[in-house]
């Protein structure tokens, strides 16, 4: 009936397709959509694919890399760079010979170099699609014609008939039309970690997640095997409507990136205004053009911030690195910061907060609970051992159902028994039988399953003094024992057997209670320190899983993340319902639990959290949760257990799993935020002796102190390496005590710029200043004299003045490690420190004593007496600073409470 358009295939991905598809019997499925349990034809099955196409995950249209890149050299800062070196290249065209080309070409590479470590800073490794392609498998059992074969399974359309079994992971959307013992796992889809049942028969329930007779691709079988229906391929189904929704996910720009962008605007702005301004003081004080132009773009080189995007994306590197060591694994460079401003941490339960392992916790018998070492009496082990779908493989191992590896592992070695029949779990009885032949010929049958389904059926009870009748006072205290387990957050199995003479199960009733087995999916040790210091630290934990609202609770309490009586519960289907304001209101609760929520759904307890203002990391480690990792302002995913999907979508890695590692990495990106303000401190505090100069030049008419290619050399020459040696600072103690910054706080306050632009950078300008205008006294030098650019005296001067600040800063160096504390007493070694300094004196000793230096820079070697004054001016700088910072000790001591 599919070529009379009584169904359209396709479209599955939506929960109504998925519903009338759930609700028609195999029978009606096939002849809605136009097949038969034999499978289509080859001719209608090429049909179809030309009108459905592939059954693959296909690609949002993106830009190119190559246009990405040319982007970040026409942004405002590299507009004005560019500007500058037009103005460069005009006034050498108007006065040749005068160095204005080589500055020119030299502005040029400074573009460059940004808009290179610019691009690097921003670019994500955009592979999320083809990992969520990688899930889906390769090949798969399809029947065509009546025939079976083995084919690739982007060859599926829709009303194609596969067959599938354990270990199997499914390639479309499909319709059961037999089933046998089959159980899935939705973990990659739902978050769900207990393992479903799956049956042909037809299903009322709507949503594609629910309905028990559906497969949806990308999940994976635990046991059994199947014949489905195929109803949806490619992006029609639920898998592919992930993949839309992580598409259409924007990447949030992160707190660093934000900032940094601010920065670059306010002080690029800032030197353009100057530049113009003084250009045009010179024109009014009648300069000539040249002499103008050279003011001007030295006015805009010495304020604008060549060296902050290279400084900020190599400092982030660094601490890309020491987080690497911790267990982190960063593949965004801005995310390291955005943790460090983390206020909320959405985390997920498998796996991250728990082991991601079943395992048998607890046992009981009628006669009590079995204490930890004690031997599992006989009919216990036994059912354990043998009632199970397992698989063995070549190796040895068990694979299939965790719940049942678990038991099988807990039962331990023991005689084996030949299975003579069996009835599998299904939803519906919620109970599993096998009948067996045991090693003496005797058959027995084997039962386990909740207790609501197999404790009404047992009139016996097995004790070690032998078979007695199950009381009604026992069979209370069991029901109560059971209900305090499944409270502590465990699933509570009961497992019972009696003799068995037919070769058939048939009823099950009559049964020997052998006792009650808990499982539970263990919390991590480090899991309630780190929730501990998370606390202190200021930042909430809110759980957002898959798993039942009981399940999420009694974990919550075990690792401290709930500690009142009435926490907040929510649950998915509540969170759509709910307006985003009162949705706001409920995530702002000191204590949340998300529980039974889908991927969109934690998409929108992402986005409320942020709408509140929070900074939000997100961990996850399947492929519902790949949205919610791209939206967040930092993706968090497991290394170990997590889907190509989640780690590609994710800022950071974990490398172990471990909640705790998540903490660690709150440090490390705390402690990256304040080096970023100790080096910005640093690089900023240059920019005044840097600019001064000019001032002095045009309003003093003094020859100019300090050229434009000098000042490069400082931003992008000594100044580096210092910069990014206080760009690795160790933390300080006392980081984890304090709560996270505000989300508008600025990284460029009024604080810092005081301090570089009012105290330190006045107090350098005045050191060099005072250093240049000696060595012109020194050589002979009277005010109003020229000096022409290639004279000794003025290239030894401006070598002085350069020297200097050099001096200055490699004093700043260690000033800049902690805005109050003493230089010598900031806490924590940091290896990179005298290394930079060495490096930062040989970069001025090659500008100052080499020809190839002396020729670039226009310098020339200096007397020792001049570095004596450099050296006397930085010991002022540093005990005028050391001063101001006792003062503020002082006054924190005066105000602090008695």
């Amino acid at each position: 009936m599919f070529g009379l358009g009584k169904t359209r295939p396709g479209g599955g991905g939506s929960a109504a397709m998925a519903g009338e598809v759930a609700r028609w019997d195999a029978d009606g499925a096939l002849w809605h959509l136009g097949s038969r349990r034999t499978g289509l034809s080859e001719t209608e099955a090429a049909t179809r694919q030309r009108m459905y196409g592939d059954n693959r995950i296909t690609q949002a249209p993106r830009t190119p890399l190559w246009r990405r890149l040319l982007q970040e050299f026409g942004n405002f800062f590299a507009r004005v760079l560019w500007a500058a070196a037009a103005l460069a290249f005009l006034a050498e065209s108007q006065t040749p010979g005068q160095g204005m080309r080589e500055l020119g070409f030299a502005i040029v590479a400074v573009i460059l170099i940004n808009g290179v470590f610019s691009f690097w800073q921003v670019q994500r490794a955009a592979q999320a699609l083809a990992a969520l392609q990688a899930l889906l498998p390769q090949q798969v059992t399809l029947l065509r014609d009546g025939h079976c074969e083995r084919r690739d399974s982007v060859l599926l359309v829709p009303g194609d008939v596969i067959r599938l079994g354990a270990g199997e992971r499914v390639p479309a959307d499909c319709r059961l039309i037999e089933a046998c013992d089959l159980r899935v796992s939705l973990a990659t889809l739902s978050g769900e970690s207990a393992p479903l049942t799956r049956a042909s028969a037809a299903c009322a329930q709507a949503h594609p997640l629910e309905a028990d007779n559906l497969l949806l691709a990308g999940t994976l079988l635990l046991s059994g095997h199947g014949t489905a229906l195929v109803y949806a391929t490619g992006m029609d189904t639920e898998f592919g409507r992930i993949a839309g929704l992580t598409q259409a996910a924007e990447d949030s720009a992160s707190p660093l990136q934000r900032e940094i962008a601010h920065i670059s605007r306010l002080v690029t702005l800032l030197a353009t205004a100057l530049a113009v301004g003084f250009f045009a003081i010179g024109q009014w004080l009648e300069l000539p053009l040249h002499t103008s132009l050279m003011f001007a773009i030295g006015i805009l080189v010495a304020n604008a911030p060549e060296g902050l995007l290279p400084t900020v994306t190599l400092a982030l590197a660094m601490a890309t690195q020491r987080m690497a060591r911790r267990r982190a694994l960063v593949r965004s460079l801005p995310a390291v910061e955005a943790l460090g401003s983390t206020t909320v941490i959405c985390s997920d339960k498998t796996g991250t907060l728990t082991e991601n392992r079943m395992r048998v916790c607890r046992a009981a018998t009628v006669a009590g609970v079995l204490t930890e070492g004690e031997a599992l009496p006989g009919p216990l082990a036994e059912i354990a051992r043998c009632c199970h779908d397992l698989q063995r493989q070549a190796d040895g191992r068990m694979i299939g159902d965790p719940l049942e590896q678990a038991l099988h592992a807990w039962a331990g070695a023991g005689p084996g028994c030949r299975r003579i029949d069996e009835r599998a779990f299904d939803a519906v009885r919620r109970r599993m039988s096998v009948l067996v032949a045991r090693a003496g010929g005797e058959r027995w049958l084997l039962c386990k399953g909740a207790p609501e389904t197999v404790l009404p059926r047992c009139r016996q009870a097995w004790t070690p003094a032998g078979i007695v009748t199950l009381s009604h006072s026992e069979r209370s205290a069991l029901v109560r024992l059971q209900s305090a387990w499944a409270d502590a957050g465990q699933r509570v199995l009961v497992l019972a057997w009696r003799p068995h003479d037919d070769t058939h199960i048939g009823e099950e009733d009559g049964l020997i209670l052998a006792g009650l087995v808990g499982l539970e999916d263990p919390p991590r040790p480090q899991v309630p320190e780190a929730i501990a210091r998370c606390r202190a630290a200021g930042v909430r934990v809110i759980m957002v899983t898959g798993d039942h609202p009981q399940t999420a609770l009694a974990i919550a309490r075990e690792i401290g993340l709930v500690r009142n009586e009435r926490p907040v519960v929510l649950q998915g289907d509540g969170l759509v319902r709910m307006s985003a304001a009162q949705r706001a209101q409920a995530l702002a609760a000191p204590e949340v639990i998300c529980a039974r929520v889908s991927a969109e759904q934690k998409l929108l307890v992402v986005e409320a959290l942020q709408a509140g203002g929070e900074v939000v990391a997100v961990t996850g480690d399947g492929v519902n949760d790949a949205p919610a990792l791209k939206r967040a302002d930092v993706g968090i995913a497991m290394g170990l257990a997590g889907t190509d999907v989640a780690r590609e979508a994710a800022d950071i890695v974990l490398l172990d799993d471990h909640f705790a590692t998540i903490v660690d990495a709150i440090e490390e990106g705390r402690t990256v935020y304040a080096n970023l303000r100790r080096f910005l401190t640093y690089i900023l505090s240059s920019n005044i002796p840097e600019l001064l100069p000019y001032l002095v030049f045009v309003l003093a008419g003094v020859p100019l102190p300090l050229t434009v290619i000098q000042i490069l050399a400082i931003d992008l020459g000594t100044d580096l390496l210092p910069a990014l040696a206080l760009g690795a600072e160790p933390p300080r103690p006392g980081v984890m005590n304090r709560p996270p910054r505000p989300r508008g706080e600025r990284l460029l306050n009024g604080a810092l710029l005081a301090r570089a632009y009012g105290w330190i950078g006045l107090l350098q300008a005045a050191v060099s200043l005072v250093v240049y205008a000696a060595v012109l006294d020194a050589g002979g030098w009277h005010y109003g004299e020229a000096l022409a650019a290639q004279a000794p005296l003025y290239r030894e001067a401006t070598g002085a003045c350069l020297a200097a600040i050099v001096v200055c800063q490699m004093a700043n160096l260690f000033l800049c490690r902690d805005p109050r504390l003493p230089a010598w007493s900031a806490a924590g070694h940091n290896p990179l420190l005298l290394p930079a300094l060495a490096v930062e004196l040989g970069t001025i000793l090659v500008i100052l004593y080499t020809p190839f230096g002396q020729q670039l820079f226009g310098t020339a070697a200096l007397p020792v007496t001049v570095w004596l004054q450099a050296l006397a001016g930085a010991a002022l700088l540093a005990g005028l600073e050391e001063g101001r910072k006792a003062l503020l000790r002082a006054a924190d001591r005066w105000r602090a409470p008695v």
